[in-house]
């Protein structure tokens, strides 16, 4: 085995080992950085979903209580008007879900399945908590969900879900009498939930390791060849030059001329020792001859 080749293996071997640790932390590092965006994107989707909740019941319900007596709108209700401000987001950013389940609703398409009520029992047993975060598998993947208290802190919101003969006429023949009400203020009754697939976080890390990997790819082509030449020029050539004069010179041929190679490295070394032996062989061969 040669030593370009003894060479190139080591190379080969130190630019693999170099990627695959490389990409290995920069796919740790990424994922959880795309993570921790999800969650900012989460926070300012709750955000804007408080603020549509606070402007309906400040703004929008007080307009048109007079006329629930004879119609009841819906876009005087905040989960009525955040779910369908959030409908018109969700066309632009589709991977995002949004659901306020409320233990007892009004709505039965509010009801939460077994997951969301666990979360919602969490912030029940603890009012400290102020949001809670789970990894969930679906037949869709996993998801990243958060899951933020709905908590009854304004009175307005008990016009509609204290009592069925407080509420709106309209609401109570819409819906019915039975759910929906015996809120108190002050109670968590239901979650924001809101959701993002991670495989968003998995494709943006899966792109950062291409990216990676073509970089490195490239990277390792010039080191290869740079350094191939170098080892050519500097070592490979110089070597096969003094191993061919030492063989001449082994079979007593002193015409080959004196290699000599400028500078202070181990080559240039090698080749002073080869020509001082050469010369005292040839002195050596010649007091033989006389």
């Amino acid at each position: 085995m040669g030593l370009r080749l003894k060479y190139n293996i080591v190379l080969l071997l130190a630019c693999l080992l170099g990627m695959v640790g490389a990409t290995t932390l920069s796919y740790v590092v990424v994922r959880k950085s795309a993570v921790e965006d999800i969650h900012q994107s989460i926070d300012l989707i709750h955000g804007n979903a408080l603020a549509v909740r606070s402007y309906t019941v400040d703004n929008i319900t007080p307009l048109l209580s007079d006329d629930n007596d004879i119609l009841f709108l819906p876009e005087s209700v905040v989960s009525f008007a955040t779910r369908t401000i959030f409908d018109t987001f969700q066309k632009q950013f589709p991977e995002f879900g949004y659901k306020e389940a409320v233990l007892d609703p009004t709505n039965p398409a509010d009801r939460p399945n077994a997951f969301e009520a666990e979360m919602i029992g969490q912030f029940r047993d603890d009012p400290s908590l102020e949001k809670v975060t789970k990894v969930v598998d679906t037949d869709e993947g996993r998801f990243l969900t958060v899951a933020f208290p709905i908590t009854i802190t304004q009175q307005g919101c008990l016009a509609c879900h204290s009592t069925p003969e407080a509420a709106p006429p309209t609401m109570v023949d819409l819906y019915g009498p039975d759910n929906g009400f015996g809120w108190r203020l002050g109670e968590t009754i239901g979650a924001q939930v809101i959701s993002a697939p991670m495989s968003v976080a998995n494709k943006r890390a899966m792109e950062t390791v291409a990216v990676l990997i073509a970089g490195f790819a490239v990277i390792f082509l010039l080191v290869f060849i740079m350094t191939n030449l170098l080892l050519s020029r500097i070592v490979l050539r110089p070597v096969r030059l003094i191993s061919e004069t030492a063989r001449k010179v082994s079979l007593g041929d002193f015409s080959v001329p004196e290699y000599s190679k400028p500078g202070k490295d181990e080559i240039s070394s090698l080749a002073t020792s080869l020509n001082l032996m050469r010369r005292s062989l040839e002195r050596a061969m010649s007091m033989i001859d006389v």
